[in-house]
């Protein structure tokens, strides 16, 4: 997910936007998006920075109305769309759903999302009794990624 429709902007159908890229108005790079729970399709027309936040022109919605009935639908795009990453280097969508342990292999849940703070980024680990973990998400905490053993090992105690 690289973002979220937030509102309408203007009469004219478009729509706010926050976005999860690293350098906000890169969302904009990317067309089509997949909005919503089905993934339907939409070709963005236009879009700009608007103060800070971003603002988007989706073909076909041209009022207020068809933009408010997109109001809380997350953005996707293709996997193949988005950059090559180097080494060492994931897309938070590749962590979720994977099992946290800590370095002494004690299980600390599964990655459940992370967390932009404006510090450092966070990682939420669901403990799978109903709680939640939240461990910061930095090269000092982050141990290390297995993406083939479907583990995260962090740098954290296990009595929490």
């Amino acid at each position: 997910m690289l973002g979220r429709v937030s509102g309408i902007y203007g009469l004219r159908g478009m729509v706010k936007v926050f976005s999860f890229t690293e350098e906000r108005d890169t969302i904009l790079d990317y067309s089509p998006w997949y909005l919503g729970p089905d993934r339907r399709l939409w070709v963005l027309e236009d879009g700009r920075m608007q103060g800070e936040g971003v603002v988007a022109k989706l073909k076909q919605v041209d009022d207020r109305e068809q933009a408010r009935a997109l109001i809380g639908q997350e953005i996707a795009v293709l996997r193949a769309e988005l950059p090559d990453l180097g080494a060492g280097e994931f897309y938070w969508s590749m962590l979720i759903g994977l099992r946290v342990l800590n370095r002494e292999g004690v299980a600390l849940g599964t990655v459940a999302a992370f967390l932009e703070t404006g510090a450092n980024d966070v990682m939420v680990v669901d403990d799978g009794k109903g709680g939640e973990l939240l461990v910061p998400w930095s090269a000092e905490a982050s141990a290390g990624v297995d993406l083939t053993a479907g583990q995260v090992i962090v740098d954290w105690q296990a009595d929490w």
